[in-house]
């Protein structure tokens, strides 16, 4: 994923560090109808632990939502998956529908700082 046109004169912004602050600064600024979900899920999973091995499985799935909410056409595409996806009656169409969202999830965990 590279930043890239997501409507005419439109830019997909480039993903920040990969910091909790620096992923903050991203949502509220780029996509800040994530950031009450985003705060009270740090509230809730961090807080004030003196442990940090939960701050990975958070950046983790925060670093995708963010990946794809900032992008919208890929965010109404996504959406589009899963809806159609949970709502198949067909099994096999429902599998390929999920397997392509799953895709689209995996490819923007991978996604790098700067891209």
């Amino acid at each position: 994923m590279s930043a890239h046109a997501a409507e005419p004169g439109s830019v997909v912004p480039p993903m920040p560090e990969r910091t909790p602050k620096a992923l903050r600064r991203a949502i509220a600024q780029h996509t800040p109808k994530l950031l009450p979900d985003f705060d009270g899920h740090w509230k809730r999973a961090i807080g004030d632990a003196y442990d940090v091995r939960p701050v990975h499985a958070f950046m983790a799935r925060w670093w995708v939502e963010y990946a794809i909410a900032r992008d919208p056409k890929l965010d109404a595409h996504l959406y589009d998956l899963e809806h159609r996806g949970a709502e198949a009656t067909d099994s096999a169409e429902a599998k390929a529908l999920l397997e392509e969202a799953s895709k689209i999830r995996h490819r923007a965990l991978r996604t790098e700082p700067g891209e």
